[in-house]
């Protein structure tokens, strides 16, 4: 198979938490790579990963990141690596959009619980 280039014009999309946006840029058995925007005052449910590792990576903007009770405000060209059952929550505290990218290994669908909210 000749590989082709992808986009988020020509991958599949998804809408998650009523307003935030996620491109499937690939599907590995191995791992995944998603990128994702997240709307002003937007966030995710805190939770964890039994399996996955997952790397996060911020493309523009700023993203918040809650892990295991700490805040860590990531801009634009910054990242952070979650070991599996580390308890996060990524939410967007700032008056932009941020687009980021979620690395996971293996993928981290059907691998997820939630975890209690702490703020």
């Amino acid at each position: 198979m000749i590989p082709t280039p992808i986009s988020t014009a020509t991958t599949d999309h998804y809408t998650w938490g009523g307003t935030c946006d996620g491109w499937h840029l690939v599907r590995g058995a191995g791992f995944s790579v998603i990128e994702e925007r997240m709307p002003p005052d937007s966030r995710e449910v805190r939770h964890w990963h039994a399996r996955a590792v997952q790397f996060f990576y911020v493309l523009s903007g700023v993203l918040t990141m809650e892990i295991e009770g700490a805040v860590h405000e990531l801009g634009t060209g910054s990242g952070i690596e979650l070991p599996s059952g580390t308890a996060h929550q990524a939410r967007n505290d700032s008056a932009n959009d941020v687009r980021f990218l979620v690395i996971s290994s293996p993928p981290h669908q059907g691998d997820r619980r939630d975890a209690d909210p702490i703020f």
